[in-house]
């Protein structure tokens, strides 16, 4: 199917309203693009490491909107110029001009699964499920992951160094906290290298579905890895049943300013010469990360290990 897109030019000050007419419409999913600036407080909700460079805010604003074809388009169209003319009588709205163009309908949603292949970590084969395993790879621990709507393939720089440490600190009685734990690639990880069992924490509620059905992919048992949603660092609930001072080893790959703020938490949780493995650090961001523990009296970073521009810190909870 090919959606109609509507494209109106107006300015950053009259975004709101127009959003809001749209909706009296009943025009839902409205895209809106402008040079504005992300707050402080926007860019830390996002944890973004690095903001893409933005040309000068010049009070311009784009507002899209789609129409698929059972759609009557002359009447909304009527509408939307209606509400603009009503509009014009309390804010500046620019040029106002309205931009048609069609665009394919794609399934987004599964659209990268062709870029998805199998690949190796080390003598660790990780495929998708619907990959079959390659000939040259038969005899390697495989690991199977579905990403669904949850983060972590288990191909970024990262999650590979993430995996590499895990194979250095996991033996058959690890008991792992992964925070953050997305598909669950690093608890599965660890748990096919022979940890006992895995707690994990994630923001997304779809971590939670994920994990379930990559454990099932992986014939591991739904009772060695328990997951919840929420947020550990500053969440009583999820404190509590995470539990504190029963892990061997801590897992976080997420950015550096939520590990900076992370690694006050999880010395409570680690036992003491528990180690805790962090990366999703950009090289940029490595000494903040480095500050961060050295300020921590309760760690020791023992070990920093690099691949492409991305940092793994490992630290050994000392007191």
């Amino acid at each position: 199917m090919k959606w109609k897109k509507f494209t109106l030019t107006t300015t950053t000050a009259a975004v709101d309203l127009v959003s809001s007419m749209f909706d009296e419409i009943g025009i839902e999913g409205i895209e809106i693009e402008d040079n504005v600036p992300l707050t402080e407080k926007e860019t830390k909700g996002m944890f973004i490491d690095i903001l893409p460079e933005l040309p000068p805010d010049d009070g311009t604003a784009k507002v899209s909107f789609y129409l698929d074809d059972d759609a009557d388009e002359e009447s909304i169209l009527a509408q939307v110029r209606e509400g603009l003319e009503e509009l014009k009588l309390f804010v500046d709205l620019g040029t106002c001009e309205i931009e048609t163009s069609e665009t394919e309908d794609k399934d987004w949603i599964n659209n990268w699964k062709q870029y998805f292949k199998p690949f190796t970590v080390d003598d660790i084969l990780i495929k998708p499920t619907w990959e079959t395993i390659p000939e040259e790879h038969k005899d390697k621990l495989l690991i199977q992951i579905d990403p669904g709507t949850a983060f972590g393939t288990g191909m970024h720089e990262t999650t590979q160094l993430c995996i590499r440490q895990l194979r250095k600190y996991v033996t058959p009685e690890t008991k792992l906290l992964d925070v953050g734990t997305g598909s669950g690639i690093l608890g599965i990880a660890a748990l096919k290298l022979g940890a006992k069992e895995v707690f994990g924490t994630d923001l997304d509620e779809n971590a939670i579905t994920a994990v379930g059905e990559n454990l099932e992919s992986n014939d591991i048992g739904a009772d060695r890895f328990t997951v919840v949603q929420g947020n550990i660092i500053d969440d009583k609930e999820i404190q509590d049943q995470a539990g504190y001072e029963c892990y061997d080893v801590a897992v976080a790959n997420i950015l550096a300013d939520v590990i900076i703020m992370l690694q006050k938490e999880i010395p409570v949780h680690i036992k003491k010469g528990g180690i805790f493995i962090t990366s999703g650090i950009i090289n940029m961001k490595e000494e903040a990360v480095r500050e961060a523990f050295a300020a921590n009296d309760a760690f020791e970073v023992v070990e920093v290990t690099y691949q492409g521009e991305w940092v793994s810190v490992t630290a050994k909870r000392v007191k």
